[in-house]
C-alpha cells in the first residue's frame, strides 16, 4: 500500500488498496490443505470449521497472517472479509508476530485484588515490554487477560494457556526468566508446556503427539471441586486451600504444584490483610 508524506506516522493510509495476500509456498499449501480437509470433514457445515482452521494457520506462522486468512476463505468458500471479522473478534488469534511463549496475567477483579496488577506491572518492567508486546529475543509475548476461571488459585498466570497458580511478582519473574533461558518449567495443572505454534495446532484439533502429554493433562484443583462434592452429598475435605500464612493445618488432598508456584503467603499487593483459610459451609 502506498502512502503520502502527510500520511506517514499517522497509522492511516489513504492510498491504493492492499494487493491480494500472497499464497503459501506450494509445499506448505499442500500440507495445510490436507490438514484443513481433515478439520472440515468433522463438521456438517464447512463454515463451522473456521475457528479451528484459524488455529491451524496460526500454528504455521505463529500468528494469523493475511495469507492465512486467504487460505481459510478459499478452503471454506468465504470472503476474506468474513474470515477477518472472526479473526479480529477473538483475542486468541494473534494478528502480529508473537513469542514462543504467550504469558498472560489475569487482571480481572479477584486476581487483581490478590496481586495480579502488581505481577503485570513487575513483568512489564522486568521484560522491558508493554501489553501485547514481545521481547527482543522473540521468546515472550506479555499480555493482560480476562478471567481464567481459576479464581480459587488467584493470582493466576497462564503460559500458552497452561496454568501457573498462586503467583507473586517474584515467582512470575522467575518463570519468565526460565522460559527465556530454556529451563524446563512445569505448569500447576495440565499438560507440559510446548511452544505457541504447537499449542495452536493442538487447539486446531490435532492430537498432542508428545509422549505422556495427554496423560499429564489435569482437571480442576481441589478448591474448584468442593462445590461439586457438596452437591453430590460427599463428605468435604477438612480444608480446601492452604492458608497463605503457612502450610496446611489439616490434612488436605494432594495438590500438584507447579515448579513456579509462589509460596502460600500474603499477596504482595496487600501485605496488611493476609488471606485466611477457606472455611467450610456452615462454619
Amino acid at each position: 500500500m502506498t502512502t503520502t508524506p502527510s500520511e506517514q506516522g499517522t497509522g492511516v493510509s489513504l492510498g491504493m488498496p492492499q494487493l491480494p495476500a500472497p499464497d503459501y509456498p506450494a509445499d506448505v499449501r499442500v500440507r495445510l490443505e490436507a490438514d484443513a480437509k481433515d478439520v472440515i470433514a468433522r463438521y456438517p457445515g464447512s463454515r463451522s470449521a473456521l475457528l479451528p482452521l484459524l488455529h491451524l494457520v496460526q500454528s504455521e506462522e505463529g500468528h494469523v497472517t493475511r495469507t492465512g486468512m486467504r487460505f481459510c476463505a478459499e478452503m471454506l468458500g468465504l470472503t476474506t472479509a468474513e474470515v477477518t471479522a472472526v479473526a479480529t473478534f477473538y483475542t486468541m488469534y494473534r494478528r502480529k508476530p508473537s513469542g514462543d511463549y504467550q504469558v498472560g496475567v489475569c487482571t480481572n477483579t479477584l486476581c487483581a485484588v490478590m496481586g495480579g496488577d502488581a505481577i503485570f506491572d513487575e513483568l512489564k518492567q522486568h521484560l522491558g515490554v508493554g501489553n501485547d508486546e514481545t521481547t527482543e529475543d522473540g521468546k515472550i509475548t506479555l499480555e493482560h487477560i480476562e478471567c481464567n476461571a481459576a479464581c480459587d488459585f488467584a493470582p493466576v498466570v497462564m503460559v500458552n494457556w497452561e496454568f501457573f497458580d498462586n503467583q507473586t511478582p517474584e515467582s512470575a519473574k522467575r518463570l519468565v526468566d526460565d522460559l527465556r533461558a530454556g529451563v524446563p518449567v512445569e505448569p500447576t495443572r495440565g499438560a507440559p508446556l510446548c511452544t505457541y505454534k504447537e499449542t495452536a495446532r493442538i487447539l486446531a484439533g490435532f492430537p498432542d503427539q508428545r509422549p505422556g502429554a495427554v496423560e499429564a493433562s489435569g482437571g480442576a484443583g481441589p478448591a474448584s471441586l468442593i462445590g461439586l462434592r457438596l452437591a453430590k452429598g460427599e463428605e468435604p475435605q477438612p480444608r480446601v486451600v492452604h492458608p497463605r500464612t503457612g502450610g496446611p493445618q489439616d490434612e488436605a488432598p494432594a495438590e500438584h504444584l507447579s515448579s513456579h508456584d509462589a509460596p502460600q503467603e500474603t499477596s504482595a499487593s496487600d501485605p496488611a490483610h493476609p488471606a485466611g483459610p477457606a472455611a467450610e459451609e456452615g462454619e
